[in-house]
């Protein structure tokens, strides 16, 4: 069985720069609300369109667009909130990106799950600290870092190598090298069965999850929860009846729509766009008899 996890090239820190070196402890993973830019350091840069764009600071690095240059000299150092001028006049301002930015502009090799139901996964799942997670459908580290960040142990089962790296790097990125403790990817198949037991929870993002209900019942303990992200109806169905049939109860689905309100004074209304469907969220408890 082939595993992969260790530290991503993402978090090589250069060691010259003095005074300036960044942390390897991933993005806002606490310490004070606002830090100096290190090298390292993962930037999100806002235009005055409020155009994101994600850069990783780098020394005698620059960020191009069409509206100019930006040095990372000017980065490095500042405050978190800085506000910038490109080469050609142009301002931009720096933070540190949130989770749910991260997810949205990191790199990747597979969709990810969008942060409208990340947060309902978290607790649907009903994740803890220390918790033991059987993930499967790692991609590109989305969920894994939801997650971890919430203080689980992750095993992941993935069959793409090159997916299994990519998470492992955005989870190193994110939350730093000393998360990758508790992820444990693992290049297998969870369709031919989980060998692993005494999980707390199995959350699932895969074609045909209904597949894995019956390894999952054994996998898990009495009380355990499993939880599935499926964009169709008919793989929600699939699912729910073989949930029925392996002992698991209390079984919901639920569909997250996302719908921003436009707020100029008085002036209310919703906007014109929204998140809508994304996916079915589907979870049960397993009961032993």
């Amino acid at each position: 069985m082939a595993r992969r996890r260790g530290a991503p090239d993402a978090n090589r820190v250069a060691e010259s720069h003095p005074g300036r070196t960044g942390p390897v402890c991933g993005i806002n993973r606490g310490g004070p609300v606002s830090r100096v830019f290190g090298v390292g350091d993962q930037v999100l840069l806002v235009d005055r369109k409020g155009r994101r764009y994600l850069v990783a600071l780098e020394v005698e690095a620059e960020f191009h667009t069409h509206t100019g240059v930006v040095a990372h000299e000017q980065i490095l150092g500042e405050d978190e909130g800085v506000v910038l001028r490109s080469s050609r006049g142009s301002t931009f301002t720096a933070f540190r990106p949130t989770m749910a930015e991260y997810v949205l502009k990191m790199p990747r090799g597979a969709q990810v799950i969008y942060p409208k139901d990340l947060g309902p996964l978290l607790m649907l799942a009903d994740v803890f600290p220390g918790a033991r997670i059987l993930e499967s459908g790692v991609g590109s580290g989305a969920l894994s870092m939801t997650l971890l960040r919430a203080g689980a142990r992750v095993t992941g089962h993935e069959i793409r190598d090159d997916f299994a790296a990519r998470a492992i790097a955005n989870v190193g990125t994110m939350l730093g090298v000393e998360a990758l403790d508790r992820y444990d990817v693992q290049m297998k198949d969870v369709y031919e069965g989980i060998s692993d037991t005494g999980y707390d929870r199995v959350v699932l993002d895969l074609p045909e999850p209904w597949l894995v209900v019956p390894h999952a019942s054994n996998a898990l303990l009495s009380g355990g929860i499993i939880v599935a992200y499926t964009p169709s109806i008919v793989q929600a169905t699939r699912f729910r009846t073989a949930l029925d049939e392996n002992g698991f109860s209390f079984a919901e689905t639920v569909e997250v729509l996302n719908r921003t309100w436009h707020i100029d004074g008085d002036a209310v209304r919703p906007d014109h766009r929204m998140v809508a469907h994304t996916a079915f969220l589907t979870h049960a408890r397993l009961l032993m008899t």
